[in-house]
């Protein structure tokens, strides 16, 4: 089975949920899970997802500002022990932001005064990971003294899966939601592609969830977003099998052929697979040949 996505549609199913202003609720109860609060003003809540911020051919995941903290969400269903230069990078992009929205002087005499930074990963992924604190001095070079680092960053994972019984999901009942969501569409495709597993579980979700009202009314878009990261996932799991460089070039071809098949487009082959834009398109045209 063939299955198209509209490639208008660069969310993750974790922002499209808990980035959105019409969800803020759901961002807060997060929020208040995440950092023992219980705060219940929605106005209170100003989504900051940046919509032109794309990394690996994917928007970064949920980003909102309460009072005076800054909250950069991320899900990610691979261990990724990068997430520390990774939000740092996002961070950077945000405080640029603020500051110009703020009408700041970076040069000035008067010192700025910015909010406090919240980071936060939320995997759901297969392999077995415990609740950490994920930290960018693990990252230097072995031998070295972090402590003389003038700059580390730290990410706190959080193991959402049902299964580990994270405090998170008693306390915050849309993240249990979602992660059962996951989890039905996971087991689903045990059997079936993506598209009709997304409708399966959304058919299953019993009716006193928050969050089946809003995937039933935005259900192609749900689709949408669950077959572009499951391309990303597959992706990126073929390319940590490949021990060698020219592996690594092999498996992005045949990947690429695969996507082009099923009718992505050019650029959004490239960016899933780290080939180059006419690198793709001269294999395209060799497909077209072919046929």
């Amino acid at each position: 089975m063939e299955e198209k996505v509209n490639r208008q549609e660069k969310d993750r199913l974790f922002c499209f949920i808990f980035g959105r202003a019409e969800n803020r609720k759901w961002a807060l109860s997060l929020y208040n899970a995440v950092n023992g609060t219980d705060y219940s003003d929605t106005e209170a809540v100003e989504i900051t997802t940046m919509e032109d911020y794309i990394y690996m051919g994917m928007k970064n995941d949920a980003s909102f500002l309460v009072n005076s903290d800054i909250n950069l969400y991320e899900h990610q269903s691979s261990y990724n022990p990068n997430m520390p230069v990774r939000q740092l990078m996002y961070l950077g992009r945000q405080y640029d932001r603020y500051i110009k929205r703020t009408k700041q002087n970076i040069y000035g005499r008067k010192q700025m005064t910015l909010p406090l930074p919240k980071l936060v990963t939320f995997y759901n992924g297969k392999e077995d990971a415990s609740d950490q604190v994920l930290k960018l001095s693990d990252s230097f070079p072995k031998g070295t003294d972090s402590s003389q680092s003038d700059v580390d960053v730290r990410v706190h994972m959080y193991n959402v899966r049902p299964q580990y019984h994270s405090h998170l999901l008693g306390e915050c009942k849309p993240l249990a939601e979602y992660s059962w969501f996951i989890e039905e569409i996971r087991k689903n495709k045990e059997t079936m592609e993506t598209t009709p597993a997304v409708d399966k579980a959304i058919a299953a979700m019993p009716d006193e969830f928050e969050i089946k009202e809003f995937l039933r009314e935005h259900q192609s878009e749900v689709k949408n977003m669950c077959i572009t990261e499951y391309n990303e996932a597959e992706t990126m799991e073929l390319f940590k099998e490949e021990g060698r460089e020219e592996g690594k070039t092999a498996a992005r071809l045949e990947i690429a052929q695969n996507l082009l098949r099923k009718g992505d487009d050019a650029e959004t082959v490239s960016k899933c697979t780290g080939l180059s834009l006419d690198e793709v398109l001269a294999l395209e045209a060799e497909l077209l040949r072919k046929v």
